[in-house]
This record gives structure tokens, sequence and C-alpha cells, in this order.
């Protein structure tokens, strides 16, 4: 619960009064005045998405009002949240669309889109790390500082990092859905991008799930195979482990028994191991 209201923190601060803006702070603008988001984190539109979205504003309207900031020197507005929206207002044939002018930053402009792109699960894991790094680069944020903002842990943020230095290839699969969040970090184990290269080549040629990857990785790292391999987790244990995942940021395991059972929490670096003892630990600083 708390954190999705952390991820509203940013978006409430460019509306007064919390989720429902008022009719007094909504304008109508017209669209060819408005600017697309320079840093806006996400590149990948669904077509078939859009053109829903596009029928149903067609329809009802803009619902939810877009957030724009106003360039003093040219007049026009520039997009800070509701990219979407504004694309598929194009494609219904609007000529304007509600929105809530407000000042921000270079900082706010990435931040507030970011966070908008989160609360929807709009973006994919490397549009999602690349916007994680700009922070980090150009505003000299921390992964504390940026986990706060977003409303996420100090280690998914770290983890989600971790993706960019996968090599291309590997990032090339990952972005198109050829493989899964979980099948690249089980690939960050290895240590060569010729090594993940030729995992990958595997994973995709026996379509392997992922922890058929996690156990290839193992052996292409030279451990000992599992002695037991763990049959499939029901329906409820999967979903269990997933919430477990999300709030840590790695791969969880959970081994259930007539009574009681284990939790495994794996983690693949030092900094890693940092991160998730702060976190377990409630060492925040």
């Amino acid at each position: 619960m708390t954190r999705k209201s952390g991820l509203g923190r940013g978006l409430d601060a460019l509306i007064p009064g919390g989720e429902t803006p008022s009719a007094t702070n909504v304008s109508q603008i017209q669209i060819d005045q408005i600017d697309p988001n320079p840093r806006q984190p996400r590149s990948n539109f669904d077509a078939d998405e859009l053109e829903e979205l596009a029928a149903s504003i067609r329809q009802h309207g803009v619902i939810q009002p877009l957030i724009l900031s106003r360039s003093p020197q040219s007049g026009r507005y520039l997009l800070i949240a509701g990219e979407r929206r504004l694309m598929a207002a194009r494609q219904a044939g609007l000529f304007t669309v509600p929105a809530i002018v407000r000042e921000a930053s270079e900082q706010q402009q990435l931040e507030l889109a970011l966070i908008e792109n989160i609360q929807r699960a709009d973006l994919n894991p490397l549009e999602e790390a690349d916007a994680y790094r700009q922070l980090i680069e150009e505003f000299t944020l921390s992964h504390e500082e940026i986990s706060a903002r977003v409303g996420k842990s100090r280690s998914a943020v770290t983890n989600t990092l971790r993706l960019l230095k996968l090599p291309a290839s590997v990032q090339k699969a990952l972005s198109e859905g050829q493989i899964s969040e979980g099948h690249a970090r089980a690939l960050l184990a290895l240590s060569t991008p010729v090594a993940q290269g030729a995992a990958l080549h595997t994973i995709l040629k026996k379509n392997l799930n992922v922890r058929q990857t996690e156990e290839l990785v193992r052996q292409l790292s030279g451990q000992r195979p599992l002695a037991s391999p763990r049959s499939e987790p029901s329906a409820e244990i999967q979903a269990l482990e997933e919430r477990l995942r999300s709030a840590l940021g790695t791969r969880v395991s959970l081994s259930p028994r007539r009574k009681g059972g284990t939790i495994t929490i794996h983690y693949y670096s030092d900094e890693e191991l940092d991160t998730l003892l702060d976190v377990l630990l409630g060492d925040s600083t």
C-alpha cells in the first residue's frame, strides 16, 4: 500500500488536491500547440492498444487530463505526462485535449514521465533502466533518491540498471519480448558477453523458461547442478514468489512443506547483496 502512494507523489506535486483535479485547473489546449517530451522514457507504443484508446476517446473523450508545461520563449506547450493519450487523441481526430499546465524543471519532466509509465506498467525493463541512467548521469541522483521518487526498492532500481550491462544481442531480445526480465537477470551471472550471447542462443533455440535458464547458467559457470530438480510450483506459490520478487528486486523461491517451508533469496553481485541487506534489515541510510 505504501509503495503505491509513493508512486503518486511526483504527479500529486503538479496536481493540487490529489488524483482528481477540479474543473478550474483544467484547460482545453490545441493539440498542434503541444510538443512531445524529449525525455519521455518510453519508445515503443503498441499500435493496437493506441487504436483501442483512440476508439474510446472518440466515444468518451479524454477523461484524464494531460500534464503540460509552457515555454516562456515560444509560448508552446511541452508534454510532461500523457503521451499515449495525446497520440490517441490525434488518431481520434481531436483538435484540443484537456490539460493541466504547471511549471516543471528538466529533471521533473523526466521523473514525472517515468512515474506515469511505471504506474501504468508501460515501460519495458530497458526503457525503465535507461530513464534511471539519465537521472543518475544528468541529475546526479543516487539509487536511494530514485527509489524514493518512483516508489520502488533500492535493490529493484539497482537490478534494473544492471540490465544495461548486457550485450546488445541480449538487450535486443529483451526489448522485443523474446526473453523476459527474469531470463536477462539470470544471464547477468555469466562473466562475459560471449558466454551471455551463447546462453541466449540456447534459450531461444530450446525455448527455456526462467528456471531452466538459471540451471543452464549454473552449468556454464561450472557450478554443480542442483541435487534435486525443483518441481513446477503451484499458481499460488508462483504468485507469492512474484510479489516477493517485485518487492525485493531479485529472484525469490518458496519451498513449502507439510509444516512451514523455506524462502531462498538469490543475489548476483556483492552490490546486490548490500542493497538486499538494506531492505531486509531496514537500513535505508
